[in-house]
């Protein structure tokens, strides 16, 4: 059963699609039932689409499929959804313990596909980029490796003028991120932290949605986003959280009298991170 529409724009800021394996478009439509509006859709980790990468242009296979899903997503939606590429910072570990690279080897491949993705990005075909460091345990050498893939991204981010959403370690200050992305020209409101609690230093963060963080973040008064982390994959059925869940809490949010925040998740942030406008791409469809 479809739910009443809700009169604002809903967008999941960080999910995956997978178009061969999953779910793909019927958990779009789940969303989209719930009163879903907006889908930015990460592309999943090379490894996962079957990529094992031996050079830069290696990782536009899992793009160009991102970039098809993407489309189909966004022909269900009253919105938009938009493509952010990128390289999957656990990919080192892949390179570094399965595949017998040298952290500055796995360093080199991952910049080379961010390189691969920031074309994407400036011919139009996709918004921003994704990038990080681990968020376990690592050698000195992985871990500055790490580092280093993750400024390039912001570099990358600035000659673009993207957004970058990063996969870190859990934390509520990552001052030392949003000081690289501005000493490389990018803005530290335009890095965004994946899977964020409600309390962030530095990056915007894309809260999870567990109820009580969201009341945290709504309350803040600061610049947040909503997401879900949707994994697709059905080995993992209960990884994470489901498609419906952020249209879910943006109800609940308005029912609690949020209005402000469910506005500055949902329409003001994404305008001033990624510089798209949900209210005219939905109207724009709701009226054709």
């Amino acid at each position: 059963m479809t739910e009443p529409d809700l009169d604002t724009p809903v967008l999941d800021d960080h999910l995956h699609l997978d178009p061969d394996n999953g779910r793909g478009l019927d958990a779009v439509r789940d969303f989209r039932r719930l009163g879903g509006t907006h889908l930015l859709v990460v592309n999943k980790p090379s490894w996962h689409l079957g990529v094992e990468a031996e050079t830069g242009d290696d990782f536009r296979a899992v793009f160009d499929r991102t970039l098809d899903i993407v489309a189909d997503a966004d022909d269900l939606l009253p919105g938009r959804a938009w493509p952010v590429l990128g390289v999957h910072p656990g990919l080192i570990s892949r390179l570094v313990d399965e595949r017998g690279f040298a952290p500055d080897e796995a360093r080199d491949l991952m910049r080379a596909g961010l390189d691969a993705a920031a074309e994407y990005v400036r011919d139009g075909r996709a918004l921003a980029l994704k990038s990080g460091r681990p968020h376990y345990d690592t050698t000195d050498a992985v871990w500055d490796a790490s580092n280093a893939v993750l400024k390039h991204a912001l570099a990358l981010g600035a000659d673009a003028d993207c957004a970058v959403q990063l996969h870190t370690e859990a934390s509520e200050d990552l001052t030392d991120i949003a000081e690289w992305a501005e000493a490389r020209g990018l803005p530290a409101r335009k890095v965004v932290k994946h899977y964020a609690g409600p309390t962030l230093a530095g990056p915007t963060p894309s809260v999870m949605c567990r109820k009580e963080w969201l009341r945290e973040a709504a309350e803040s008064g600061a610049p947040f986003l909503m997401e879900t982390d949707f994994v697709d994959d059905p080995d993992r059925p209960g990884a994470v959280m489901g498609p419906k869940t952020v249209p879910r809490r943006v109800r609940a949010l308005l029912d609690e009298g949020y209005d402000d925040a469910i506005r500055r998740a949902h329409v003001e942030t994404p305008a001033d991170v990624y510089g798209i406008d949900t209210e005219a791409t939905l109207s724009a469809r709701t009226n054709a």
